[in-house]
């Protein structure tokens, strides 16, 4: 599972290495170096030989660094697998982009684990196919969380990149996540200039259940965190609830007016386990 910190992920091409200090402190939960589609075909091999100085210490406490492989079913793909478990510091997260089957993931695991290399192993959902077996995916032992790639998906099935559009698929790729508990990260805001949009969205997939969001740049981190870290005012309620719960004989009580039971008690619980202490 990701640290509780790990609310914004923010991606950087792994050829850019002068990118890398300012990925590592842009202030996200999870950093990481890409090999897939910032990165061109010719330049695959040099982002390999790049990645591992993305990885060389020191690098902030609070946030922890991934890569993103390409497929594992490309030759790319296996190529990328031999190479970071020859790093002398591999990376704590391997996202696997283009997962349409728990043997996607399976396959990552056995070539990492032959290696007895460990990481979490995260899971690119992005196409009609995988949507359509997202309970056998979320199956898969050694999958850790589930990333939203909405770009991809907006493409595959023809529908624009509005919240409205793409809202079916958010919410189910949340329930799946939910029923398997693992989280699940949302899709970035592409552009860039629009705060507004940035914070409906990040309030939108926080009320969804995501677990936090995508960033493209970093200054959309600082917003994406506060947006998903509980705020003393949520807090507050839920400790509310949780204090209601304990001293109420009944199955259901009332705060500030409004009737709350178990599934209420479980939520403002949860809440107070995540929050900052």
């Amino acid at each position: 599972m990701p640290t509780p910190t790990a609310r914004s992920w923010i991606i950087t091409p792994a050829t850019r290495t002068t990118r890398f200090a300012t990925a590592r402190t842009a202030g996200a939960g999870v950093v990481l170096a890409d090999l897939e589609d910032s990165v061109a075909a010719q330049d695959k091999d040099r982002a390999r030989t790049c990645a591992p100085d993305f990885f060389t210490p020191p690098h902030p406490a609070w946030c922890t660094l991934g890569i993103r492989i390409n497929a594992p079913h490309t030759r790319d793909g296996l190529k990328d697998l031999t190479a970071i478990t020859a790093y002398p510091h591999p990376p704590t997260v391997v996202l696997v982009p283009k997962t349409e089957s728990p043997r996607d993931i399976e396959l990552v695991a056995a070539v990492l684990d032959t290696a007895e290399y460990r990481p979490q192993v995260w899971a690119l959902i992005e196409t009609p196919r995988a949507f359509e077996r997202l309970p056998h995916i979320m199956s898969a032992p050694r999958l850790a969380g589930v990333v939203f790639g909405a770009a991809d998906y907006a493409a595959a099935v023809g529908c624009q990149m509005t919240w409205e559009a793409l809202l079916h698929a958010r919410a189910t790729l949340v329930n799946s996540a939910c029923a398997a508990h693992l989280p699940a990260i949302d899709a970035p805001v592409f552009d860039l200039n629009d705060t507004e949009l940035l914070r409906a969205e990040c309030h939108q997939a926080k009320a969804l259940g995501f677990s936090g969001k995508g960033a493209l740049h970093p200054r959309q981190t600082a917003l994406i965190n506060q947006t998903f870290t509980p705020s003393p005012t949520e807090i507050a309620r839920a400790q509310a609830i949780v204090d209601a719960a304990r001293s109420s004989k009944d199955t259901f009580t009332t705060v500030d007016g409004q009737m709350v039971g178990t599934p209420f008690f479980r939520a403002a619980q949860a809440l107070l386990d995540e929050a900052p202490r």
